[in-house]
């Protein structure tokens, strides 16, 4: 059994994929080619905003959103401990710090009763991650946001497609970060993200973040990076694209069966009344979790532990005292996912449900 079965999607795309390869191969123009419009029409329609600016991969979004901000030496940003690393690590790149709120225990996401009290003088900006494929309580963040005249940023990675209150991922907030790796919701076969937005100037700016910084050829106006994202990466993206609001209809209906099979089993994930969460993680909260991974996987049964330690946990922020997350820790020590992508058939599901039970059992 596959955790995630990409070949399955390649086998239902592959004439259109080759197709789209096939057309770079032939044109020629590697790097911004035509395919780069073409996906970031495609992907602003998609989320209901003006702009969309195709990067070179999720963490290079948020990096570049910060710049954009003109974030830097001496700023704070309020964040969630639980996440991947790039989240807090693009902060501290440009030399301000990432401030830590703990999560809601149900959702993983950050807690926004928690946010107004970590404002400082040196806050510039909120970034809220939409863990495991849910959206943050975005209406309560935005408000604080707006009172305190702070932008937000969502850290996307792993909502893709998701929806709050009707409106998808990535259109919710000042910018919007997502990434194309290969496991996400819309994954690419390789590196690659994007940065929404509905301001005219900051997707001008973003543009050119992107491309060392340049509006004209070796004319550079402000400092930028390598943030390009190649043209295959986007024919591939934009054959994918063209199925994906069907496979998010599939990761819905495999989550609601798992939560189904596992009903009183394990601490199932909670999907907050507003939200549509497209499952980039079936996550789950466990006892003896080192115990029941190795039993899964003596049953043939893949799991993966998003995220094993909380970010202030980490050892380059170990000196910082950046506090205590009882949540975030919690839930960095217990949570483990299992196999999750649209094309896993019922019987899997059922099987994994069966293997989930037993070593529960077990402990």
């Amino acid at each position: 059994m596959q955790f995630i079965d990409l070949k399955a999607q390649y086998e239902r795309l592959q004439t259109s994929i080759k197709s789209g390869i096939d057309k770079v191969l032939e044109h020629g123009q590697y790097i911004m080619g035509p395919e780069i419009t073409a996906l970031e029409q495609e992907l602003a329609k998609f989320v209901g905003v003006k702009h969309a600016v195709a990067v070179s991969s999720g963490t290079d979004a948020l990096l570049m959103a910060l710049m954009v901000l003109n974030i830097g030496h001496g700023d704070e940003v309020i964040t969630t401990p639980l996440s991947f690393f790039a989240t807090a690590e693009m902060i501290s790149l440009l030399g301000a710090k990432p401030v830590f709120v703990d999560i809601d225990p149900r959702t993983y996401n950050m807690n926004p009763a928690l946010i107004e009290a970590a404002i400082t003088p040196k806050t510039k900006a909120i970034m809220p991650v939409s863990l495991y494929g849910q959206c943050a309580d975005f209406t309560a963040i935005n408000a604080i946001a707006a009172k305190h005249n702070l932008p937000v940023i969502e850290d996307g990675a792993q909502s893709f497609g998701a929806r709050y209150k009707g409106q998808f991922s990535c259109g919710l907030t000042t910018l919007g970060c997502t990434s194309f790796f290969p496991s996400k919701p819309l994954g690419g076969y390789g590196d690659s993200g994007a940065i929404f937005t509905n301001d005219d100037d900051v997707a001008k700016r973003l543009a050119q973040i992107r491309n060392h910084g340049q509006d004209t050829r070796y004319n550079h106006p402000q400092l930028g990076i390598n943030g390009r994202m190649d043209s295959l990466q986007a024919a591939i993206l934009l054959a994918k694209l063209s199925i994906f609001p069907e496979e998010i209809e599939l990761r819905e209906m495999v989550g609601r069966r798992y939560n189904e099979l596992l009903k009183g089993v394990v601490e199932t994930p909670t999907i907050h009344a507003d939200n549509v969460s497209v499952y980039a993680q079936y996550t789950i909260s466990v006892e003896h979790r080192a115990a029941f991974a190795d039993y899964c996987q003596a049953k043939h049964i893949p799991t993966a532990i998003h995220y094993p330690r909380a970010l202030h946990q980490q050892p380059v922020y170990k000196n910082d005292n950046m506090g205590s997350f009882p949540h975030a820790e919690h839930a960095a020590a217990h949570v483990i996912s299992l196999p999750m992508h649209p094309y896993i058939t019922e019987a899997q599901q059922i099987e994994v449900a069966n293997v989930v039970r037993e070593a529960v059992s077990a402990r």
